[in-house]
């Protein structure tokens, strides 16, 4: 999902292709590899503004929002016949989406966070089905919280670039050994389930936990509602419980 792993030449090679695709059919997997592709000169260019026009009163996932719209429309509207290098045509369009975003974000202080509207819509997609499925309130709260504990997983997975260690620090307690090698085991094993999910949905789960993204922009991504977001991202969750429990993992028990 990198996109950073090929060699200059290579990409370059890569994206005529995608930009063909994209432009004589509409190919959505060659707009969702071009994004990948070029997400992480996005988030360098909100974080270059989170540096110098804020004063701690955003958060960087904010910023990165505004970016990846910025870089979703430049993907639209970019014409490779033109001659100029993509970066340099999208460069100008995030950016300015950046500083838009922050300047109304300056009016809106008391609106929800990019960060907490994900969490939200996090909460929200699980919630309605285990609303739905479940028999009684405490099977709902249940469902529910297992949702999180995978999502929470997915965020700390060796896959999404992270260990874990800083949410330990920021709790201000360390897992003793036991623990940590559990918790890992885990981790690894979700993450070979995750290869055995339908491609959609681990688009959304990757986008949405690996990439910080927001389902109103995955949404866009993928060119369906943030409705059908929410039911996917519902839905491959509970695909991954099933067969983690298969494994002897998530089993609840009345």
């Amino acid at each position: 999902m990198s996109g950073t792993d090929s060699a200059p030449g290579a990409i370059l090679g890569e994206e005529a292709s995608l930009w063909a695709a994209l432009r004589g059919s509409q190919d959505q997997p060659a707009r969702e590899r071009l994004f990948l592709l070029h997400h992480a000169f996005a988030r360098a260019i909100a974080r270059r503004h989170y540096r110098e026009r804020t004063r701690g009163d955003l958060e960087p996932a904010d910023l990165d929002q505004y970016a990846f719209e910025g870089l979703l429309e430049a993907i639209e509207r970019y014409d490779p016949d033109r001659g100029v290098p993509f970066r340099a045509f999208a460069s100008r369009r995030i950016s300015g989406n950046v500083v838009d975003g922050i300047g109304k974000a300056s009016e809106m202080r008391e609106q929800l966070s990019w960060s907490r509207r994900m969490r939200q819509d996090r909460v929200r997609s699980l919630s309605v089905g285990n609303t739905e499925q479940s028999e009684s309130a405490l099977d709902a709260l249940a469902e529910l919280a297992v949702g999180l504990a995978l999502g929470f997983m997915l965020e700390d997975s060796g896959l999404f670039g992270s260990t874990g260690e800083d949410c330990d620090q920021s709790m201000g307690t360390a897992p003793h050994a036991w623990q940590s090698l559990a918790w890992g085991e885990m981790k690894d094993l979700l993450v070979q389930e995750l290869a055995g999910i339908g491609s959609r949905e681990q688009t959304i789960l990757k986008c949405h936990y690996m990439q910080g993204m927001a389902f109103e922009q995955i949404a866009s991504l993928l060119g369906i509602s943030k409705g059908r977001i929410s039911q996917l991202h519902r839905g491959a969750l509970a695909t991954l419980r099933k067969r983690m429990a298969v494994r002897g993992h998530f089993r609840l028990e009345r």
